[in-house]
């Protein structure tokens, strides 16, 4: 990791230096602005790709602290003839602390919603800098020490500026894709249940992602004030600017630094010189110009440039690769082979305890009064038909769902109504029906969000996957990316990942699901083994041969009530669960 790092910034730094070559010979004052605005569009971009790119919450709202930094830095020296210098920092401190005061309430929306509601900030913003009184104001004039107020007279210096500037948050960035940091962000971004499920506090990590936002954000408005002397509401509080944040990170891709500089090289020149050439005749030339991004990206390159560029050279590679299975397989018959009885038996410590667990939904009583006891060591089957609440109260021990009534203790403490993230890290693990991989990532990255939860450092979490992707089979292919795996591998990668977190007990929902006769065996073989190694498990099924041989015991649901417990001899024969589920065909099989 740390060499693709190095590498990656590598490429980074040597077309900045050409461009800072190239800056010190252009002489025109326009150009010189130009090459100025680009660079401080490009950081713009990244603020706003730290959250929206890698959250995926898309933010319309990134001007609200782009303007504040601008505002500030240019009242401070008016009012108080605080230095730009001071401001550039001060400014940053102000967009965290405004990134936070935001993200607070914002963070309890979703989709669309979020974006809308970010959109409201820059509006009002803008207006209320308007009903202040200030209209426009511009950045005072030092004529004594200008330097020391970030005044020059040669235009190559604020780019300079501007670059050094740019280099940094190229680095933060960079440094935030590969930490924890970055991977949980990236996590949420791909399927936030399932990022939830592993042990991250989302709310926590994207509080942490504006804050990072918002003063990158605000220290770019401080510098472009210095650059452009001359600011209006509008002018930085704008439905443009945040338009132009998104735009350059979206054409360039977004969860990369790659993006927003791509977007901004290749965007703001041509917006600005239309705008300079035809600016009188067309006003809002700018807008189009975005506009028509937009609607080119959508067409050819929904997840930008980068990205695009990116999987076709993969794509060209994988043509001149020969096919290898290196699936390492976890069992060597297809056979189910019948399980032994638990060798922990009815002694065994009790890690679960569910009393009187209720769940409703308006009128509709999804789960009804369900109590069970799983025993360290246990492998309990949850069975019955389509809509029986099995999955409903699968999202109710995980912490998805509050309960309308009822108890769950894990390991003697109440945690009904506990998040996701805090369940994870009692040692509750979690799979689900529908799989939910992060696709971007690599097979061991997806294990190793799982890790973060008890990991102390990236080298301990590195660890924890590779031995996790070691119990399912799958260390052969950990490079690979998960977007790129069979059902089966989904099914396995899934699995390391909830066992990297290190539970006492797993909530496995349909693992099975999608997989023929073979390979279910392979998945059977790695939970027995979880399960004669003391975990516990609790597992959702609909494949029968395979469940009555693999597990201690079953309890059976139907319209969400209990309506038998037992041993797999017991349950099977049962006349009630042979009609509510089984179904005749069961019965007749049975008795031949």
């Amino acid at each position: 990791m740390k060499n693709s790092r190095t590498k990656s910034l590598i490429y980074f730094i040597v077309p900045a230096l050409a461009y800072l070559a190239l800056a010190a010979v252009v002489t025109n004052s326009y150009y010189q602005l130009m090459l100025t605005l680009i660079l401080i569009w490009a950081t713009f971009g990244l603020s706003w790709n730290i959250l929206s790119g890698y959250t995926g919450l898309i933010s319309f709202g990134h001007a609200a602290f782009f303007g504040t930094g601008a505002f500030a830095t240019v009242l401070a020296q008016i009012y108080w003839s605080i230095s730009p210098w001071v401001m550039f920092f001060g400014s940053g401190v102000i967009g965290a602390m405004l990134g936070l005061a935001i993200g607070f309430p914002t963070f309890r929306l979703r989709g669309h919603y979020f974006a809308l509601s970010m959109l409201a900030y820059p509006l009002a913003f803008m207006y209320v800098f308007l009903w202040l009184g200030f209209p426009e104001v511009s950045v005072p004039r030092v004529h004594g020490n200008p330097a020391a107020y970030m005044q020059f007279s040669d235009g190559r210096i604020y780019t300079l500026i501007a670059m050094v500037f740019l280099i940094v948050v190229v680095f933060l960035s960079r440094l935030i894709e590969s930490s924890r940091f970055g991977m949980a962000l990236i996590a949420i971004k791909q399927n936030e249940a399932a990022a939830e499920a592993a042990g991250i506090d989302s709310l926590r990590w994207k509080l942490r992602a504006i804050a990072v936002s918002g003063a990158i954000a605000a220290m770019a408005g401080s510098l472009y004030a210095v650059v452009i002397l001359v600011i209006t509401p509008q002018s930085v509080f704008g439905m443009l600017v945040s338009a132009q944040a998104l735009t350059v990170a979206m054409f360039g891709g977004i969860g990369t630094f790659w993006g927003p500089i791509i977007g901004a090289g290749l965007l703001i020149p041509i917006a600005e010189i239309l705008h300079a050439e035809l600016g009188n005749l067309l006003p809002g030339i700018q807008g189009v110009v975005y506009g028509v991004a937009i609607v080119v990206l959508i067409t050819l390159a929904p997840e930008g440039i980068f990205w695009k560029v990116r999987d076709w050279i993969g794509s060209a590679r994988k043509k001149d690769e020969i096919p290898a299975h290196s699936v390492t397989h976890t069992a060597e018959a297809p056979d189910f082979v019948p399980r032994k009885s638990n060798p922990a038996g009815e002694t065994s410590e009790i890690v679960l305890d569910v009393r009187n667990m209720s769940k409703n939904f308006g009128g509709l009583q999804a789960v009804q009064d369900v109590s069970f006891q799983l025993r360290r060591g246990m492998i309990l089957g949850i069975i019955g038909p389509n809509g029986a609440g099995k999955t409903t109260l699968f999202n109710l021990l995980n912490g998805f769902q509050d309960p309308t009534a009822g108890e769950v203790f894990v390991n003697g403490k109440d945690m009904a109504r506990c998040k996701p993230h805090v369940l994870c890290r009692a040692g509750v693990g979690r799979t689900f029906q529908i799989m939910r991989p992060f696709t971007r990532m690599s097979v061991r990255d997806n294990v190793r969000i799982g890790a973060y939860v008890t990991a102390g450092s990236e080298a301990e979490a590195a660890e924890i996957a590779d031995e996790a992707l070691r119990q399912v089979g799958l260390s052969a292919i950990s490079e690979r990316l998960a977007g790129e795996l069979s059902t089966k591998e989904l099914r396995l990668m899934e699995l390391a990942r909830a066992l990297a977190g290190k539970p006492h007990t797993l909530l496995l929902d349909e693992t099975l699901a999608g997989l023929g006769r073979d390979e279910s065996a392979e998945v059977v073989a790695v939970i027995r083994r979880l399960s004669a190694d003391g975990m516990t498990v609790a597992i959702i099924e609909h494949t029968m041969q395979a469940m009555v041989q693999l597990v201690d015991r079953f309890l059976v649901l139907d319209h969400g009530q209990v309506i038998m417990e037992g041993l797999p001899s017991e349950v099977t024969k049962n006349p009630h669960v042979i009609e509510a589920y089984l179904g005749k065909k069961w019965n007749a099989n049975a008795q031949d």
